[in-house]
């Protein structure tokens, strides 16, 4: 048996530029490889909140099937310059500078990548922006064995929600022992 594919050019360009921006916080390769496996079952549109380098995006790209499109929206204009020039290739990539709402043109999503926490709480408008059938995968957060979920003493509202919105089938998965993050189907 073979061991898993090392990590994709993009993947490894995308994560170069993280290390020299000093971003510590980069998509972990264990959810980078997650997004690859349901990139590959996607069509449409696929897109992710929160570019910071493209890591995410990078692995959405490893995994999308080729006629599929995917867009990202970087807030910081020097950052989407420095994400546009590694994509610049990509012709199915299209990195944008501004902040997450000017997605909002590209939607509906079949895929949508979270990376940004204030955002997920509002779960109506990322709601919106899903295809009905459409996955939000929702990174970052901190494992908790309680229910509902507590995280420093208070309830983790933005995962309860997500795990107990009747518009939603949804999961929490561990990534790592201090990682975890949700993947929520719209019906």
């Amino acid at each position: 048996m073979s061991a898993p594919v090392e990590v994709p050019d993009l993947v490894a360009r995308t994560l170069d530029l993280s290390r020299r921006r000093g971003f510590i916080t980069s998509t972990r390769h264990e959810t980078g490889r997650l997004l690859a496996t349901l990139a590959a079952s996607r069509e449409g549109t696929l897109a992710e909140l929160g570019t910071g380098c493209g890591v995410g995006s990078a692995w959405l790209h490893s995994g999308a099937p080729k006629e599929a499109r995917i867009v990202t929206a970087e807030l910081d204009p020097e950052l989407a310059k420095d994400v546009q020039e590694i994509f610049a290739s990509a012709e199915n990539v299209t990195v944008l500078a501004g902040d997450w709402s000017a997605l909002e043109q590209y939607a509906p999503f079949s895929l949508l990548f979270v990376d940004v926490r204030d955002v997920m709480a509002d779960m109506d408008v990322l709601a919106g922006l899903l295809a009905p059938g459409g996955i939000a995968v929702l990174d970052d957060f901190v494992p908790s064995s309680f229910w509902p979920p507590i995280v420093d003493g208070q309830v983790d509202t933005v995962r309860e929600q997500w795990l107990t919105d009747e518009r939603f089938v949804a999961v929490e998965m561990l990534i790592d022992p201090d990682a975890s993050l949700i993947i929520a189907t719209r019906r």
